[in-house]
């Protein structure tokens, strides 16, 4: 099985809603910084610079587990509490892919998504295919080899 990106992030003051929760809109956030450290600074490292000009998505689905709440019990002065997203690659075609995820908070399943992602030339505003290099590394986080 390919390795899944982790990515840990920090929860804001901001996230949460009136319940003291973090907010269901926010959950969107906080999967978007994993998939733009997955896309922009992970592929970034392994020479793969071409989703920075651009990527847009074409759809997503969540499904709220569990609530989050902000937890001041394990912040600490130099740190706010964080939730772990671990990310896969689910499909990959050519011409879009679809990106899985799960939230944790602790060791607690809170959250599933997918995201379904296109390539896109953001100065001819139009779709396009993905490169051989994107391809490769979307594949190394894909556990069934991302078939469509």
């Amino acid at each position: 099985m390919a390795d899944r990106f982790v990515y840990h992030c920090t929860l804001r003051w901001s996230d949460l809603d009136a319940y003291g929760h973090v907010n269901n809109a926010r959950f969107l956030t906080l999967y978007e910084e994993a998939r733009v450290a997955l896309m922009f600074v992970g592929a970034r490292a392994q020479g793969v610079d071409s989703f920075a000009d651009g990527v847009v998505i074409r759809r997503h689905e969540v499904d709220y587990l569990r609530p989050v709440d902000y937890a001041l019990g394990r912040a600490t002065a130099e740190a706010a509490p964080t939730v772990r997203i671990e990310l896969w690659v689910e499909q990959v075609r050519a011409a879009s892919f679809a990106i899985g995820y799960e939230m944790y908070d602790g060791e607690l399943l809170v959250s599933r998504a997918r995201s379904v992602l296109v390539p896109f030339d953001l100065a001819q505003q139009l779709p396009r295919r993905l490169s051989d290099q994107e391809r490769s590394f979307l594949l190394g986080y894909a556990p069934d080899g991302g078939a469509a």
